[in-house]
């Protein structure tokens, strides 16, 4: 047995191996379905939170689980793409808020679409009750990990 075989052996009982391998399948398939509408998952989850609220580049950091330095530049790559716009807050002048253009909001309708489409299809590969479980299961594991020791 070689060395790469060894260690994917030995990685296989882990929990977080299979949590992360979840995960990718599932960015991999919904970069896969965005790619027609020119957009990356993060970018997805940008159009995502804009359809609720126009927010600053911090919130959209937050809700979206990236560093403020990668929003910047998915905020910069979206406003060239026309998909967003970045004005003056009326509270504070030095902070943007960002709102979905009209062409952001028709990507965005057509793109969720898909994006939806994948979640039902992972969803329906569980029966109800398997479904329920799996995201009290999953909340769990983020609870649990959010507690530290």
């Amino acid at each position: 047995m070689g060395v790469e075989e060894r260690i994917t052996d030995s990685l296989e009982p882990r929990l977080g191996t299979h949590l992360k391998r979840a995960e990718q399948a599932l960015m991999a398939e919904k970069n896969r379905v965005l790619k027609p509408f020119g957009l990356s998952v993060p970018q997805y989850s940008v159009l995502y939170a804009l359809s609720m609220s126009p927010l600053s580049g911090a919130q959209l950091a937050r809700v979206c689980c990236v560093t403020p330095q990668s929003m910047t530049s998915l905020l910069s790559t979206m406003e060239s793409k026309k998909l967003v716009e970045r004005t003056p807050s009326d509270v504070h002048a030095q902070v943007l808020i960002a709102r979905l253009t009209r062409s952001g909001h028709a990507t965005f309708r057509k793109a969720n679409e898909a994006a939806l489409a994948v979640e039902a299809r992972l969803s329906a590969a569980f029966g109800p009750d398997e479904d329920k479980t799996l995201r009290e299961l999953l909340q769990r594991a983020v609870t649990t990990l959010a507690e530290g020791d």
